[in-house]
């Protein structure tokens, strides 16, 4: 941890004098966590020449958690299952022809896929989705060519989203610990 524990006790104390749960405590860091990741998302790409982030935006927000093992977790299931969204969408794209009819096939297909074969049930919403952004930039692109580079870009956005919210949460969970209740007054006996 990196802030003296003395310092995470008056906190405490004064969270408990202001009457601040620890639930409210853990919504201003997420609040904190997202506005973090999402500047550093948006600056970055920005600055990269991307003029419209917001596959990486949306990725930072449905990747974001106040708590660091559920952040990671979902970013574990998220790139499981965007790997698997981005496959199936690469391949309807690819042999599929492209046309906008292939759309539902595929992420019924995609659906398939990672519920009975993968397995990852947390965020495994997110196959689907890929499937559908990939076939919709070849769609939009009016090439395969351009669609996939337009796909692997967005895909590319939303990997990226995703490991800046689950590196930010860890490093705030390093600079600003919220304990759960409990974990406080263990601490406070054992001293």
């Amino acid at each position: 941890m990196l802030v003296p524990p003395s310092w995470s006790r008056k906190a405490e104390a004064l969270a408990a004098r202001l009457g601040i749960s620890y639930d409210h405590l853990l919504g201003v860091r997420f609040g904190v966590n997202v506005l973090i990741a999402t500047s550093i998302v948006w600056f970055t790409l920005r600055e990269l020449g991307d003029p419209s982030p917001m596959w990486a935006i949306a990725a930072v927000v449905a990747a974001s958690d106040p708590e660091p093992e559920t952040a990671r977790k979902l970013f574990r299931s998220r790139i499981i299952n965007v790997l698997v969204g981005c496959a199936v969408g690469f391949f309807f794209l690819l042999f599929g022809s492209g046309r906008p009819r292939m759309v539902p096939v595929s992420i019924a297909i995609t659906v398939v896929i990672s519920t009975y074969l993968v397995r990852v049930k947390t965020m495994w919403r997110q196959a689907p989705i890929t499937a559908a952004i990939v076939i919709a930039a070849g769609i939009a692109g009016a090439s395969t060519r351009v669609g996939i580079v337009r796909g692997l870009h967005r895909v590319a956005e939303v990997l990226f989203g995703s490991l800046v919210a689950m590196l930010v949460c860890w490093l705030m969970s390093q600079l600003w610990l919220v304990r759960r209740p409990d974990k406080q007054v263990a601490s406070v006996t054992q001293k």
